[in-house]
């Protein structure tokens, strides 16, 4: 306790050795500290333990850090975000550019935590260039930064751990290294925007770069005839939003159309231009008529943040006509071949060929329809399967700071940030591949306090005319299911040696 008071570790190993001399077996063993002092002045390395032993106290006088000059730069630590300004639950890009021109061992950087932001680190780029004649290389780390709440939102320095190469290596170097550097960036201020007045009340708030709303169909919807299914397939895909922001997209029926929807799949991919949420619905579409029907125009605003607007992605109405299906058709043609003679002969059996036509075109639109039930039950109960992109980005999603992002959106009765922070918490706490769908999440926990607690969520974002949602529920709901089984372990994940680890 002591010497973190006035010291911080960034490295800790240990070694030991045997050595034989004249029959005499010895055993050595060795603690290697790497310290960083926190202040100036005079100070004290305290006496250390180790089994039976303890070091002598060591006084070490510390002096202010030296200017560093252009000349003599040899690791140079930046960062910086794309803009001074964002709207709440809009995204900042955060880069921490590191730039070496000496081989460096053993580096890293702090994890980046914000009280009330959610963090995705993205993909990292490594790149040389040369400047003045000198070559340096540059590591670039990104994170993708969603503001919960308005007001000023500061980040603190991130703090860039290396060690000199020492250039020899050979079979007797346990690690020791060269100098140990530490860099540190400045820290940087945001100012959060709270969602403007000009953008519509009851509809979910999308600050994004761009949004765009696609249908595609799995056959030409004209081509249907009463009785059969096509399936349509709905994307929406915000450049600059989470998957998990974008709001459902309802499939309206209508006297002669029904929709069987299938589960949605969300997805977070990336761009240059940050993370591109998207959701896809998909729907098998059944006419049980023909006739001529109009599908209704979908319409979701957005906030550009680039025009600083209110805009409209939009999947204009579409018409589709439906042929009566082959059953219907048979008939009439068979009827029109028929000669008055042969009618006035067939005349005594005409009662039982109608009952038989009947009853045949009965137990036919009987099983047409059941082989549409099928088809549809098979589509609402398959799993649903969503691949992960080779090149996604490693997850660093630590349950205990996604349920602190959960406890904080709850606190502030903010139902999206609650939702997405729910969801990216039961990815951590699960252990899974991909942030879950809410249906997926209430399956695999089976808490039914917690099922209820969704369900107020969701009618508070997707229900018009629902109340203001208060967030006490789902937190206590989540609280309550982590200390009854226990929380969950916490599963670092390495990228670029992102964070600092420690032996012992």
């Amino acid at each position: 306790r002591r010497l973190l008071a006035d010291f911080e570790i960034l490295q800790r190993s240990a070694t030991s050795s045997t050595s034989i001399v004249n029959g005499q077996r010895s055993q050595t063993r060795q603690v290697l500290l790497d310290l960083s002092p926190r202040r100036e002045g005079l100070l004290a390395i305290p006496g250390l333990r180790i089994g039976a032993s303890t070091s002598e106290p060591v006084a070490v006088e510390v002096g202010p850090p030296p200017a560093p000059t252009d000349a003599n730069q040899t690791v140079v630590v930046s960062a910086e975000v794309d803009s001074q300004e964002v709207y709440v639950q809009g995204q900042i890009l955060l880069t921490v550019r590191i730039q070496q021109a000496i081989n460096l061992d053993s580096r890293s950087v702090s994890e980046l935590q914000l009280d009330n932001a959610y963090v995705q680190p993205l993909e990292q780029n490594s790149f040389q260039r040369t400047q003045d004649g000198r070559p340096w290389l540059v590591h670039e780390v990104r994170y993708a930064i969603f503001p919960e709440q308005s007001g000023t939102l500061t980040i603190p320095p991130q703090v860039f751990t290396g060690r000199e190469s020492s250039g020899r290596r050979s079979v007797f170097d346990f690690g020791s290294g060269g100098r140990q550097l530490q860099r540190r960036t400045e820290p940087l201020t945001v100012n959060v925007l709270p969602r403007p007045s000009a953008f519509p009340a009851n509809d979910t708030w999308l600050p994004a770069r761009d949004l765009v709303l696609e249908e595609s169909w799995s056959k030409i919807p004209d081509t249907l005839q009463a009785g059969e299914s096509v399936t349509r397939t709905i994307t929406l895909r915000g450049t600059g939003l989470q998957g998990a922001q974008l709001p459902p997209i309802t499939f309206e029926a209508q006297d002669g159309l029904r929709y069987y929807p299938d589960q949605p799949a969300v997805t977070d991919a990336e761009s240059a231009a940050g993370l591109v949420g998207q959701r896809r619905e998909s729907a098998a579409l059944v006419a049980n008529r023909a006739g001529r029907f109009t599908l209704p125009e979908i319409r979701i605003p957005w906030w550009d943040v680039a025009q600083d607007t209110v805009r409209y992605a939009v999947l204009p109405a579409r018409d589709i006509t439906v042929a009566p299906g082959a059953s219907a058709t048979a008939s009439p043609a068979a009827t029109q071949t028929e000669s008055p003679g042969a009618t006035d002969a067939l005349l005594p059996l005409d009662p039982a060929p109608k009952g038989h036509n009947r009853l045949w075109q009965w137990l036919t639109a009987f099983f047409a329809v059941l082989w549409v039930a099928t088809i549809a039950l098979f589509w609402r109960l398959r799993p649903a399967v969503q691949a992960t992109p080779p090149n996604a980005p490693p997850r660093n999603n630590s349950e205990a700071r996604a349920f602190k992002q959960l406890q904080a959106a709850c606190a502030s009765d903010s139902a999206a940030p609650a939702r997405a922070a729910l969801l990216h918490w039961a990815q951590a706490y699960l252990d899974m591949p991909r942030p879950l769908r809410a249906d997926e999440l209430a399956r695999h926990l089976g808490d039914d306090s917690l099922s209820q607690a969704i369900a107020e969520l969701d009618a508070a974002l997707y229900r018009s005319g629902s109340s203001q949602w208060r967030g006490a529920a789902l937190a206590a709901a989540v609280t309550e299911l982590r200390r009854r089984k226990g929380g969950k372990r916490d599963r670092a994940v390495d990228t670029f040696a992102l964070y600092p680890t420690t032996t012992s």
